[in-house]
């Protein structure tokens, strides 16, 4: 374990699972796992291009025209209420099976827990109030704060301002490995969740540990 008075996690895909979307296009599209895979990624390469243009639009909104986008890839054919529902599925995101224990071990052992996610503060506080994990975090922050997204440091500096610490007081996790890189360039401790046994990014700092699942957080 690392040894830090506070820790801070990435929501969506280390606490929450956005790939049980998957559920909801069953029959809609040949094969809902690629599309899920398009949505994400194409939220993401988004909420990148959002950051780099300085032209921000917030999280819901990028998910809605990822989903647009994905929709159009794989030729799924819907209304606007149906488009409205499948963007705010993931308000509704189901919790890791391992997500609640591991806050609340380091809750009972005197660590500070909180979310930084690229989220809005309506979709984080929705998401871990409906899966049961809002009273296992003292924090819930969004970017909506800096109007930037992840990787950029005054993202992950919204921590250290919040917590009013330096940097390395800070155990970041995060199962993307371009965040954990990012918050490792920042100078926090990083720990990537690699629960899909991907390989480590060959760009920038590497994380300081790498687990496989969150109840390996309090592990020696």
């Amino acid at each position: 374990m690392i040894d830090a008075p506070i820790y801070v996690f990435d929501l969506f895909g280390t606490l929450v699972d956005y790939a049980s979307l998957r559920s909801r296009f069953i029959g809609a599209v040949p094969d809902p796992d690629a599309f899920v895979s398009a949505w994400r990624t194409k939220q993401l390469q988004y909420a990148l291009c959002a950051t780099a243009m300085e032209r921000y639009a917030d999280f819901e909104t990028l998910t809605g025209l990822a989903f647009d986008y994905a929709a159009a890839v794989h030729g799924l054919r819907c209304n606007a209420s149906e488009r409205d529902a499948a963007r705010d599925a993931w308000l509704t995101l189901p919790a890791f099976p391992d997500a609640l224990e591991a806050l609340t071990a380091l809750q009972a052992r005197g660590v500070r827990t909180a979310v930084l996610s690229n989220g809005t503060p309506r979709a984080i506080e929705a998401t871990v109030r409906g899966n049961g994990l809002a009273s296992a975090l003292d924090v819930l922050l969004s970017v909506d704060t800096v109007r930037a997204y992840k990787p950029r440091p005054p993202v992950y500096e919204i921590a250290t301002k919040y917590f009013d610490v330096d940097a390395r007081q800070i155990a970041f996790v995060s199962s993307n490995g371009w965040d954990a890189t990012g918050a490792a360039e920042f100078g926090f401790r990083t720990i990537w969740c690699n629960r899909a046994n991907l390989p480590a990014e060959t760009f920038g700092k590497r994380p300081e540990r790498t687990i496989a699942t969150l109840a390996a957080l309090t592990d020696a």
